[in-house]
């Protein structure tokens, strides 16, 4: 990601992160996650008190921090613009304001598969369609569609639908939406030059209410976890109570900010394959799901991708097997 980040003059910086703990079981947490990383080779190791304090001493970590310094923030927009350079360059097609109404697989000697695509994009499609043959589903006279050899289904939040258009119905996927609120704040002190993660809490759907930068310096807080029932719900979330929990938990490592100077933002959506959490030890959780699916030659699955997706991409893109 840094090689091509360079190569293709996409902004981005290599500020490293933290995993902060206050007590003995959030530093259970940081430990759990510093095995992983070393038996993966991820470049991970404990920051000292005297350093943590030298390098950041606006951060609050009572019982240890626990540092990754490969992490890094990149400009998404300027990366997804040269990613698409890139396509166009080798003769692909984006094609925008066209969702996929049906898909039909290779039968009866053909080769190929055919999806279709509508024109009507204010009415995305459903989370758990229904498959129909094509009898039972006629395309309208305004549906077009193109042919492939190959599917690659990575279609974020609707890549369940999708998945679901394709495969048989004991193989279907419900889509769980996990939006996160991300806050704002004003003030140019306290101002960490190090991206900052509460530890992991088992049971949680996410990582915490953290501290990020964006390529400007600029800091927000977020995201929280609220699940709803549409990839659509993007309104930031108001609500009293949840921005105290944020407040209190951002306050948890950062106890110097000016709490009038915290507002409300903006909101994303997670595509999600179950409610789990990664740290809560369950065999329930899934994420990056990523298979040739048997049966279905020339369709490659791509399921749960969130947000890391958009900096392993690159990674994902070279998977052979």
């Amino acid at each position: 990601m840094y090689d091509y980040c360079q190569k293709n003059d996409v902004p981005h910086m290599n500020c490293g992160k933290w995993i902060v703990a206050q007590d003995d079981v959030q530093m259970q947490e940081c430990h759990k996650v510093h095995e992983f990383a070393k038996s993966i080779d991820v470049p991970i190791r404990y920051v000292s008190k005297e350093e943590a304090q030298r390098r950041e001493p606006d951060v609050r970590a009572e019982a240890g921090v626990l540092e990754s310094s490969s992490t890094g923030i990149v400009d998404s927009h300027g990366f997804m613009q040269s990613l698409l350079g890139d396509f166009e360059n080798e003769g692909g097609t984006l094609a925008l304001v066209s969702p996929v109404t049906r898909i039909q697989p290779p039968s009866n000697g053909d080769l190929e598969w055919k999806i279709w695509t509508g024109t009507d994009a204010s009415e995305p499609i459903p989370s758990s369609p229904t498959p129909q043959t094509p009898e039972q589903s006629p395309a309208s006279e305004e549906d077009t569609f193109i042919t492939a050899e190959t599917v690659i289904n990575s279609a974020g939040l609707y890549a369940c639908a999708i998945n679901n258009m394709i495969l048989p119905t004991e193989r279907h996927r419900t889509q769980f939406y996990a939006k996160g609120s991300y806050f704002t704040y004003s003030k140019s002190h306290p101002k960490p030059s190090t991206l900052i993660y509460p530890a992991p809490v088992p049971g949680h759907g996410g990582l915490g209410t953290h501290l990020t930068l964006d390529m400007g310096g600029q800091v927000r807080f977020g995201p929280d976890v609220e699940w709803v029932g549409s990839a659509n719900d993007l309104a930031p979330n108001a609500d009293s109570e949840r921005f105290a929990a944020a407040l209190a938990d951002i306050k948890s490592y950062l106890p110097g900010i000016d709490p009038s100077s915290v507002s409300l933002g903006y909101a994303g959506i997670r595509p999600k394959l179950g409610k789990a959490s990664a740290t809560a030890g369950g065999k329930t959780f899934q994420d990056f799901y990523i298979a040739k699916e048997k049966g279905f030659e020339g369709f490659i699955n791509l399921l749960g991708i969130e947000s890391p997706g958009l900096t392993s991409s690159l990674a994902i893109g070279e998977e052979r097997n």
